[in-house]
């Protein structure tokens, strides 16, 4: 099940999210969420969704502003996070689809994604989801003690 993000929700998607910033390069952000940190973002994010297994959060979805200032208010950035456990199984795909049509009921007209180069999965995923790529920013992020680049993705809605 896909739905809107809730305070309760908190210690699962805070699990998830720091998973990633202490053991992946899916972020390059070094320094772990709190709990205020994540009960923000679902109140300040455009949207903020979970996928929900049989009481379980397995994944979430959030879309945000990608820069300040209302000639951007078209364009948002989104952030994607799957547990390990649940990947290759559609749960990505199927938060996408739900967070973009609720980017499209919000107005959205293209949506940009930060990718790691240093993440393998990635960019094919968001390539077999209809992003293209249309930039690369070399060395944007340190973590691990290594530069890493910053691919940005684009699907105009």
């Amino acid at each position: 099940m896909i739905r809107t993000a809730t305070l309760t929700d908190v210690p699962a998607i805070l699990h998830l999210w720091n998973l990633a910033i202490r053991e992946t390069l899916i972020t390059f952000n070094s320094v772990e969420k709190t709990p205020d940190d994540v009960a923000d973002a679902l109140r300040v994010y455009d949207a903020f969704l979970v996928a929900e297994q049989d009481g379980q959060i397995l994944g979430f979805a959030a879309l945000f502003p990608f820069r300040a200032g209302a000639g951007y208010a078209h364009t948002k950035e989104h952030s994607i996070m799957v547990s390990p456990a649940a990947r290759e199984q559609g749960l990505g795909r199927a938060l996408m689809e739900t967070l973009e049509t609720l980017a499209r009921d919000q107005g959205v007209h293209s949506m940009i994604a930060g990718v790691s180069a240093s993440n393998p999965d990635g960019e094919p995923f968001h390539t077999a989801i209809g992003f293209e790529t249309v930039g690369r920013v070399s060395e944007a992020g340190f973590k691990f003690d290594q530069w890493h680049d910053l691919v940005l993705m684009q699907k105009k809605l």
